[in-house]
């Protein structure tokens, strides 16, 4: 498997489906539709999930539906998914699985898709304060990835204290959004909101 091949699945195996789930909240039954201008109001470098800004309208390329779909299906049924996060003193070992049969698939799909994304830079941003350094330093990252028939299973290691400070931070973050849903991420949007109004 090529290096950037291996990075992208284990960012979204380790990072699940949180790079997405803000665009999710905007259009939770239609997936192709567009972010309105409303929503990115307050919205500091962290960003929403997708592509970039034009007249204060969300870019989407032409996966951008289909990678929607898998997202908000993840989000729904949140509570089928069994994810558990071990630190390591360098890094994490996440373990991301689902006992139904089309969870596991969107699972392993998004994950595909994702690799595909980062493979050609098409890569989406998010509210998570963790995400820059780990983007920022992805080079910095030895990542294991094995393919479960329920999930993934991926371990990310580095010799760079801020990336595996980022990667542990991060993983908690995602482990909230397997845990509570919507909720989690609703919370996350607030957050960002409000942090970016007090920059100003």
């Amino acid at each position: 498997m090529k290096r950037s091949h291996k990075l992208a699945a284990g960012f979204i195996a380790s990072l699940g489906f949180a790079l997405t789930a803000a665009a999710v909240y905007a259009h939770p039954e239609g997936m192709e539709g567009r972010m309105g201008p409303g929503m990115m109001r307050g919205m500091g470098p962290g960003g929403m999930a997708g592509g970039p800004m034009m007249g204060g309208r969300m870019q989407q390329d032409e996966a951008f539906a289909a990678d929607m779909r898998l997202v908000h299906e993840m989000l729904r049924y949140n509570d089928r998914i069994k994810r558990t996060v071990t630190n390591l003193p360098d890094g994490i070992r996440t373990v991301t699985e689902s006992d139904d049969a089309q969870v596991a698939q969107s699972i392993a799909a998004h994950v595909a898709s994702m690799e595909k994304r980062l493979d050609e830079g098409r890569v989406f941003n998010l509210f998570s304060p963790t995400l820059p350094v780990l983007f920022a330093k992805k080079d910095k990252i030895r990542t294991k990835v094995e393919t479960t028939g329920k999930g993934v299973i991926v371990v990310q290691t580095s010799d760079d204290a801020e990336v595996v400070a980022a990667l542990q931070a991060h993983a908690l973050e995602v482990s909230e959004l397997a845990r509570e849903g919507m909720v989690a991420m609703m919370r996350g949007m607030r957050a960002n909101m409000m942090g970016s109004a007090q920059r100003k």
